[in-house]
C-alpha cells in the first residue's frame, strides 16, 4: 500500500497517457469527456432532442467506463489511498488568496468561502459558477471538445485547430486568473 499511495514521478502518468492515446489512435478512437457526455445525452434523449445527438452512440459506449474509472479512481485515490494530512498550499498562493480577500482553505484545495451553498446564492456566486458553468458548457461545444479532448487527443494527432484551441484555452485561463477572477471578486 506504500508503494501505491506514495508520490510518483510525473512522468509516469505522461507514460500511461502515451501508451492510451497511441491505443486510441491506432483504434480511431477519440479521447475527451464531452465526447462522453455527448454519447450519453445522445443514449438518453438521441435525435429527438437535436440533431448533435443524432448519432450511434453505442459505437462510443467504451466512453462510459471511462467516465465509471475516474469517478471510481477519484473515490479510491481520495479516499483509500489518499493522505490525510492537509494539502501543502505554497505561501504565494496564499498571498495571492488573501489579496483577493480569499481566506485560504482551511483542508484541502477549494477555499470554504467559495465553494459553499451561500456564496452560490450570492451575486459573486452566480457569476462564477452559473454563468461561468455556462461559458465552459457552451466553450466546449464550440470549440467542438474540452481541454482534455484538445490537449491531449488533439495534439497528439497533429491537429491545428487543436492547437489554436489549447492556445485559447490558456490565454483565457490568463485573463481569467489575472483579470476576471479578481474583478468579481472585489464587486
Amino acid at each position: 500500500m506504500d508503494f501505491i499511495s506514495q508520490s510518483w514521478h510525473w512522468a509516469v502518468s505522461g507514460f500511461g497517457i502515451v501508451i492510451v492515446m497511441f491505443l486510441l489512435i491506432y483504434t480511431g478512437e477519440r479521447f475527451g469527456i464531452s465526447s462522453s457526455f455527448r454519447a450519453m445525452c445522445s443514449m438518453i434523449a438521441g435525435k429527438k432532442s437535436a440533431p448533435y445527438f443524432d448519432y450511434d452512440w453505442k459505437q462510443q459506449a467504451w466512453m462510459f467506463i471511462f467516465i465509471a474509472g475516474a469517478v471510481i479512481g477519484g473515490y479510491i485515490g481520495s479516499y483509500v489511498i489518499g493522505d490525510p494530512n492537509p494539502v501543502a498550499i505554497s505561501a504565494e498562493t496564499i498571498n495571492e488568496l488573501q489579496v483577493l480577500g480569499v481566506p485560504p482553505p482551511a483542508q484541502g484545495l477549494l477555499p470554504e468561502s467559495i465553494f459553499n451553498f451561500n456564496f452560490l446564492m450570492s451575486f459573486k456566486g452566480f457569476l462564477l459558477f452559473i454563468i461561468g458553468g455556462f461559458l465552459i458548457g457552451f466553450g466546449t461545444r464550440w470549440a467542438g471538445g474540452c481541454t482534455s479532448g484538445h490537449a491531449i487527443t488533439g495534439l497528439a494527432s497533429l491537429q491545428i485547430p487543436s492547437l489554436v484551441a489549447v492556445i485559447g484555452f490558456f490565454i483565457g485561463g490568463l485573463l481569467t486568473t489575472h483579470i476576471f477572477l479578481p474583478l468579481i471578486l472585489s464587486l
